[in-house]
């Protein structure tokens, strides 16, 4: 059974993952979700079902639009792929309690905000202020600690990140990503997912530039490593503190 049900969870999470898709590329440049109908951005033929199974059709047909031939950016099956990984994931580590449904939600506006900014290098308003109070309201419903700790972490995530956004290192998306998501981990894991997503950002940083990928000056896009310090925080959180903590006491 609980095979079964993790198949079910990473089809969902698949499945999921196309519609993040739209929501990454369309929200920012303020497009419809439901008009137009997917279809190829080249050549602007509709795409069918046989188009839109996730991962395999970007697969099979090489990376390209079966009708002109185009490349289809990566983004596409990678955004589908991170959905279903983390879902299952997310079950694995919680099952099907608050803290799992808690996590769901997590993983899914980690996955948005990950393409989107990859994308645009934007973070939107809107998919922020849409799983607020879903996120509030898991927090409410799956949390350990005190209120003041997950308070704590939304003001000292949001914080940090904005005293970094006064000195010109990111965006404001960022400072309100962190401290949503501050709110959810709490204190003193929003510490931990701030030092992670420094460390990942920057060894992803100093090799793009050895690659010769990016230059010095050039801004890399920050949320992808704000939301793998997040579900790390989240899922690994007490037990990477209480280790670090058990070693130096």
């Amino acid at each position: 059974m609980t095979f079964l049900i993790a198949a079910y969870i990473t089809l969902l999470g698949l499945a999921l993952g196309s519609f993040f898709n739209v929501v990454a590329l369309r929200i920012p440049a303020g497009q419809s979700l439901v008009s137009p109908p997917s279809r190829c951005g080249s050549c602007e033929t509709r795409l069918r079902g046989r188009d839109l199974v996730p991962v395999l059709s970007w697969l099979t047909a090489r990376g390209k639009c079966r009708h002109c031939g185009v490349q289809v950016s990566w983004l596409y099956p990678a955004g589908e792929a991170a959905a279903g990984i983390l879902f299952l994931w997310t079950y694995l580590r919680f099952g099907l309690t608050s803290e799992g449904m808690l996590g769901f939600l997590l993983c899914s506006l980690a996955v948005i905000v990950t393409i989107s900014d990859l994308h645009s290098m934007v973070i939107p308003n809107k998919v922020l202020l849409f799983f607020l109070p879903l996120l509030a309201a898991g927090t409410f419903l799956a949390t350990e600690h005190t209120w003041w700790s997950h308070v704590l972490g939304a003001l000292l995530g949001g914080g940090v990140i904005f005293l970094l956004v006064l000195a010109g290192g990111m965006g404001m998306g960022d400072a309100k990503l962190f401290a949503l998501c501050g709110l959810v981990i709490g204190f003193p894991g929003v510490i931990l997912a701030f030092l992670t997503a420094c460390f990942l950002g920057t060894a992803a940083g100093v090799t793009l530039m050895l690659l010769g990928k990016v230059n010095r000056k050039q801004r890399i896009p920050f949320a992808p490593w704000l939301a793998c310090g997040i579900l790390i925080a989240y899922g690994y959180g007490s037990q990477i503190i209480g280790g670090y903590l058990s070693l130096i006491g």
